[in-house]
C-alpha cells in the first residue's frame, strides 16, 4: 500500500524523539514562535504539512527568474519521498541529517522522506558551512556544493549524500575523489517535486550521466532541450529549458541552459561547457556571459568574483578559438539565489548597461 501524506511512520524520529501527528503539532507551533530564524522557517511548513489541505506553496528558487510561488501536490511529494527511498535502499530507522533550509523543495523533502519513510531525523543549521554530530554515522543527507566544498573534511560519517542547488564544479569533483561517502549530483526542480535523476560523482559505480528515475520518462523536443513526464510527481509534461545529449532511454547528459546559450558569429555556445573547461584553471568563482557586440551579435566575456580582472592567459589554453572570452570583467561579489547558485542575469546587470541585452 503506498503511504498518504496524512500519515505518520511510526519510527520517525527528529532529533532523537518520536512523535505522531498530535505531538509534531506542538513541535511547530514550537518552532514558530520560539525558534532560531531557521527554525521558524521549519515550523511554517509542518505546520502547512499536518493541516487538511491536499497541498502546500513552495517558492521556487529564482536562479533562471524571479522567485515564484508554486502549488505541488502533498501526495506527489511522497511520491518523490518514496522514488528517493527505494533508488538509494532506505529503510525506516536509518539516521538521515538535515542541513538544508526549508525555505525550498529540497530541504522540505528532507522532512517528507523522514516523516514518510521512517526515518531519524537530526537537523542542525543550514549555515554555508553546516555543524554537525561528527561522530554519528548518517546513513543520508543532502547539501548544495558550497556545503559540500566546506565540510568535505567532514563527511567522512555520512553514507549516502545528495547534492543539488547548483553543478559541481571540477576542482570539487576532484576533492571527492577516494571518499568512502557516495556522492550523488541531482537533477530536479520544484515543478518535479526534488530530484528525478541522479549521477554518481565518485567510487566505483561514478557515472558519466545522469539517470531518471524509474516511471519517469525522458525525450527532447525540436529545441534540443529535455522533456520529463513524471506522472507520479507532475500533473502534466515538463518540458524545460535545460538542452541535453540523449544517451538512452533513461539516461541523458546536461549540456547547458538554452536561456544561457550565446550566438557568437553564427557559432551556439553554452557557458556551461566553456566553464566546466575552465573550471580548474580559475581560483576565483567566474562565469562566462556575453555583450551586445555589432560584428559578432554576441561577443564572449568572462566574469571574475573580486576586485580585479588580471588574469593568466594562459587559463584559455585548450579552449578552442571561438571559446576563449574577448574581454574580462570583475564585479567584487556575485548575486546569488538563497542556495547558493550564481544569477548569471542579477550578476551581469552589476556590471552596467552596456552588457545586459
Amino acid at each position: 500500500m503506498t503511504p498518504t501524506y496524512d500519515k505518520i511512520h511510526f519510527k520517525f524520529k527528529l532529533n532523537g524523539n518520536s512523535y505522531d501527528i498530535e505531538d509534531l503539532k506542538e513541535v511547530a507551533y514550537s518552532l514558530v514562535k520560539e525558534g532560531a530564524p531557521y527554525e521558524k522557517v521549519m515550523g511554517d511548513f509542518l505546520m502547512d504539512w499536518l493541516d487538511t489541505k491536499d497541498h502546500i506553496n513552495v517558492r521556487t528558487s529564482g536562479s533562471t527568474g524571479q522567485p515564484k510561488l508554486m502549488k505541488v501536490s502533498k501526495q506527489a511529494m511522497v511520491n518523490s519521498a518514496i522514488a528517493t527511498g527505494n533508488y538509494f535502499n532506505m529503510e525506516p530507522g536509518q539516521k538521515a541529517l538535515l542541513c538544508l533550509p526549508t525555505h525550498y523543495i529540497a530541504g522540505k523533502m528532507m522532512l517528507v522522506r523522514a516523516m514518510v519513510l521512517g526515518l531519524e531525523l537530526d537537523f542542525v543549521d543550514p549555515s554555508s558551512q553546516p555543524v554537525f554530530d561528527y561522530g554519528q554515522v548518517y546513513d543520508f543527507s543532502a547539501m548544495i556544493p558550497l556545503q559540500l566544498k566546506n565540510t568535505v573534511d567532514y563527511i567522512y560519517n555520512i553514507k549516502t549524500l545528495i547534492i543539488g542547488g547548483a553543478s559541481i564544479a571540477q576542482p570539487l569533483e576532484d576533492a571527492i575523489q577516494g571518499l568512502d561517502t557516495k556522492i550523488y549530483a541531482t537533477y530536479g526542480m520544484t515543478e518535479t517535486v526534488s530530484h528525478v535523476a541522479v549521477k554518481a560523482m565518485n567510487g566505483e559505480h561514478k557515472m558519466k550521466y545522469f539517470t531518471v528515475f524509474p516511471e519517469v520518462t525522458i525525450s527532447q523536443d525540436d529545441r534540443g532541450c529535455l522533456i520529463i513526464d513524471a506522472p507520479k510527481v507532475a500533473s502534466e509534461r515538463l518540458v524545460t529549458n535545460d538542452v541535453v545529449k540523449l544517451h538512452s532511454d533513461t539516461e541523458f547528459e546536461l549540456i547547458g541552459r538554452l536561456d544561457n546559450s550565446i550566438n557568437s558569429g553564427g557559432v551556439k555556445l553554452f557557458p556551461e561547457q566553456i566553464e566546466a573547461k575552465l573550471a580548474s584553471k580559475i581560483k576565483e568563482r567566474f562565469i562566462i556571459a556575453s555583450k551586445p557586440d555589432e560584428t559578432l551579435g554576441e561577443k564572449l566575456i568572462l566574469v571574475l568574483e573580486g576586485e580585479t580582472n588580471t588574469i593568466d592567459k594562459t587559463v584559455f589554453e585548450g579552449l578552442e578559438k571561438f571559446e576563449i572570452p574577448k574581454e574580462i570583467y570583475a564585479t567584487p561579489k556575485f548575486k546569488e539565489t538563497a542556495t547558493g547558485k550564481i544569477q548569471r542575469k542579477g550578476t551581469l546587470k552589476l556590471l552596467g548597461k552596456d552588457i545586459v541585452k
